[in-house]
């Protein structure tokens, strides 16, 4: 039976035509979102590639068989494949614990620096105690580097908070500081017997190296440390308060202290945190890498691991295949002198090409996106 009443009527009519009028809506804001995400991926790879093939033109030099060995050369040989996974390895410590610091809100320049004190700390027991079972002196190293490094990230941390330092000024100084301090050591009191040489420290006996694979460079507790590390990190950020926490104070550090939010403990934590990956990061370069303390026992790769976080936007499941991509292009273009005549840096040239675009591509996108919600 049909009701009279004109106002039940028309609720039922407004009932039974609303989900046809928020679908479409939803499945509009889904094929926007999916547009402009293939759209900064397109602009950033597409940019990044124009870039990198006018500089190469410039060498007069193949851009295709350039580009050939950058991408393929690394996957080329087991061996290549073995050095790959071992320079992505303190890469994606690093990058994992820059997720944390530009979650936060911070940007953590002095990721060098604490991984050079990680370094420094894993050699303390590799020296004073060299007669302990090997696991043991690696689990004495590895935590060292993680204190070294988390104690130098306080610093930064303190600086910032109390001495109204910015953690970038903090950091870059604290860098400067670590890359002195192993240079007096390995040209002063752990220099090699008989003469300091810039090659590093004595080397470490060799039952006191990360056990490797035979016949390759391949120390398999290091990545799957790196892992474990990688993968922390993103249950931390994704499924816990404690990340819901950071998250709210990189977003707005006043708001989220006046919703109950300890800022500063957080503030605190991310950077420490931070520095212990990045100290591990180091530890495991004395372990599986150099088995000495060197001068440049950081590679840069510090600085290379916050490219890849800018790229990410500090999304942790995005680090492991970009810093796999990232060493890909470093250990491809080590043939490039021999085979092309092309100097190896032009993998650098288009790591931040990559991370140059992506920025203005999401700027531009999110500019076009302004414009059409005043439209």
């Amino acid at each position: 039976m049909l009701s009279s009443d004109p106002g039940t009527h028309e609720h039922e009519l407004a009932r039974e035509h609303q989900p046809q009028r928020l679908l479409p809506s939803r499945a509009g804001w889904l094929l926007r979102y999916a547009g402009s995400r293939f759209a900064t991926i397109l602009m950033t790879l597409g940019g990044a590639f124009i870039f990198t093939t006018l500089v190469l033109i410039t060498t007069e030099a193949s851009p295709l068989a350039a580009f050939r060995l950058i991408v393929l050369d690394a996957f080329s040989s087991p061996i290549k494949r073995a050095d790959t996974i071992m320079l992505a390895t303190p890469l994606l410590l690093c990058a994992a614990g820059l997720t944390l610091t530009f979650s936060a809100g911070l940007y953590n320049l002095g990721i060098e620096g604490q991984m050079i004190l990680g370094a420094i700390c894993a050699m303390i027991p590799l020296r004073l105690l060299p007669d302990l079972p090997p696991p043991l002196l690696w689990t004495l190293a590895i935590t060292g580097g993680a204190v070294g490094g988390g104690v130098w990230a306080l610093l930064a941390a303190l600086l910032k908070l109390y001495g109204q330092i910015s953690e970038i000024f903090a950091g870059l100084g604290l860098n400067f500081l670590a890359t002195g301090m192993t240079l007096y050591l390995i040209f002063g009191p752990w220099k090699r017997p008989g003469t300091a040489s810039m090659s590093g420290t004595q080397p470490l006996p060799a039952e006191l190296w990360l056990p490797r694979l035979e016949g390759l460079r391949l120390a398999p507790l290091a990545p799957i440390i790196a892992l474990i590390a990688l993968m922390l990190v993103w249950f931390l950020l994704e499924y816990t308060g404690w990340g819901l926490s950071v998250r709210a104070v990189g977003i707005n550090l006043v708001a989220a202290t006046r919703l109950g939010v300890p800022a500063h403990r957080r503030l605190i934590e991310a950077l420490v945190g931070c520095g212990m990956l990045a100290g591990i990061a180091g530890a495991l370069q004395v372990l599986a890498v150099f088995h000495a303390l060197v001068p440049n026992i950081s590679s840069g790769l510090g600085f290379l691991a916050l490219l890849i976080v800018l790229l990410v936007q500090a999304r942790p499941i995005w680090v492991l295949p970009v810093v796999l991509a990232f060493t890909s292009f470093s250990i491809g273009s080590i043939r490039l002198p021999l085979a092309l005549s092309i100097d190896s840096s032009i993998s650098g040239v288009l790591q931040g090409a990559l991370v140059l675009c992506a920025l203005i591509a999401r700027s531009l996108i999110k500019a076009r996106g302004a414009s059409e919600r005043k439209a």
